[in-house]
């Protein structure tokens, strides 16, 4: 059979040896599908993204294309970690973009090529370096599509700001809060099942009676016994975040994410919205998404034993049927000011979950504190001055100190929560 050039499947490439064809598989049907913009129909300009109605909106004429998408949900297509998997993986955004690097805090974030503001928003810095985006990255399979509008954020931020009471009385008037930007951020998701064998030592309370001073004595003491079993662990969906540029803090926060609400990823999602490019591989997050799914194995492991009290724990783990996507997870950010401060603000874009950052009134924090110390704090000081006069003075003091203690607990509560919201 006379075998024909470029064998099927192959392209031409060029040749650094006169006279030597060289040929290349080629990339999936979708790897090549031409980068597109998106201009209206109907008069030529600019169409955007809208997340009101989930179509293409022309920004002059209001021109509207309905959205097309089907969720697929839990459905959507996993990848296993295989070298042909990364191969035909597709790459890019699929759409002409740019890219800018921001000077001060390092994020990197694709933007649309007309977009006239170059504000990072994750810094407000406006000291960012433009470039074309690279289409060397891996695609984006699948993404939550924006249900929450930039417009709407202001009424979820508005009562949020004076929901703590350790917040100052005045945020809400005073704080002026910034125009909300959407953007998409890479997130990685993973599934495995997993398989552990455990060995260990368990503790067991054991009484018994022995023979001292003439007479019979009770005394507990701990047995050690060894118990091992084997756990069956199925995890499905991990979810690792691909950026180091937002704070993990605050998205743990609203990572209340539907994923049945995932769709196919299309260029068009992108138009006239901001997605942020990963800077945690995929090797990289998978060590975190492992080591998530190897800590939740271990708990559940160490709860089969008969008591808590464990040692020499020993655990032999096996992976297998580890899937990985790569998606787009929506959300508004935002920063405002306070006392010549800036604060930052994240919605989740598909629930309107919200988290961010809000100053502490110390002042109101320190006085409460010293309210709740003081009546302990005089009882005892009165006890000791009436101790001469009997139990009534040991009474006196002896619910001072208890009213103290109490006061001590509760106070050290609120001083790590005001110092949790001080630093998020």
């Amino acid at each position: 059979m006379k075998e024909t050039f470029p064998p099927p499947n192959y392209i031409t490439v060029k040749s650094a040896i006169n006279g030597i064809e060289v040929f290349k598989p080629k990339s999936p049907e979708e790897d090549q599908r031409p980068i597109v913009d998106f201009k209206c129909p109907q008069c030529g300009a600019t169409t955007a993204y809208s997340i009101a109605n989930g179509g293409l909106t022309c920004t002059y004429c209001r021109y509207y294309e309905a959205p097309q998408a089907i969720a697929v949900g839990k459905r959507a297509e996993e990848f296993e970690f295989k070298v042909e998997t990364m191969e035909q993986a597709a790459q890019g955004w699929g759409t002409e973009r740019r890219e800018l690097a921001c000077q001060r805090c390092g994020a990197k974030v694709s933007i649309p090529v007309d977009l006239l503001t170059y504000t990072c928003p994750f810094c407000g810095s406006n000291k960012v370096l433009q470039q074309q985006a690279s289409q060397d990255g891996l695609r984006p399979r699948f993404l939550v599509p924006f249900k929450v509008d930039p417009q709407a954020c202001k009424k979820i931020v508005i009562p949020w700001l004076s929901s703590n009471w350790m917040t100052p009385g005045t945020l809400k008037q005073v704080a002026q809060i910034g125009v909300f930007t959407p953007i998409y951020i890479p997130l990685w998701t993973f599934s495995a099942s997993c398989t552990a064998d455990w060995q260990a030592e368990v503790g067991h309370a054991e009484t018994e009676r022995y023979y001292e001073d003439g007479q019979w004595k009770t005394r507990t003491k701990t047995v050690w016994k060894r118990e091992s079993g084997q756990v069956h662990a199925n995890f499905d969906d991990i979810l690792v975040e691909g950026t180091t540029h937002v704070s993990k803090k605050l998205l743990d926060q609203i990572k209340n994410y539907d994923l049945q609400g995932l769709v196919s990823y299309k260029p068009e999602y992108l138009a006239g919205i901001q997605a942020q490019a990963y800077d945690v591989t995929l090797d990289k997050a998978w060590e975190v998404g492992r080591n998530n799914m190897r800590e939740n194995t271990r708990q559940a492991c160490r709860s089969q034993a008969s008591t808590t009290e464990i040692r020499n724990f020993n655990m032999n783990l096996d992976f297998s049927g580890e899937t990985w996507r790569y998606i787009l997870l929506p959300i508004n950010i935002t920063a405002y000011e306070y006392n010549g401060l800036a604060y930052q603000i994240m919605i989740n874009g598909q629930t309107g979950a919200i988290s961010g950052q809000r100053p502490v009134d110390w002042g109101k924090v320190w006085l409460v504190i010293l309210a709740l110390l003081s009546p302990g704090a005089i009882l005892g000081m009165l006890g000791l001055i009436t101790l001469p006069l009997g139990g009534i003075g040991a009474g006196i003091g002896g619910f001072g100190f208890f009213l103290l203690v109490i006061g001590l607990i509760i106070a050290s509560v609120i001083f790590f929560r005001a110092q949790g919201l001080d630093d998020a």
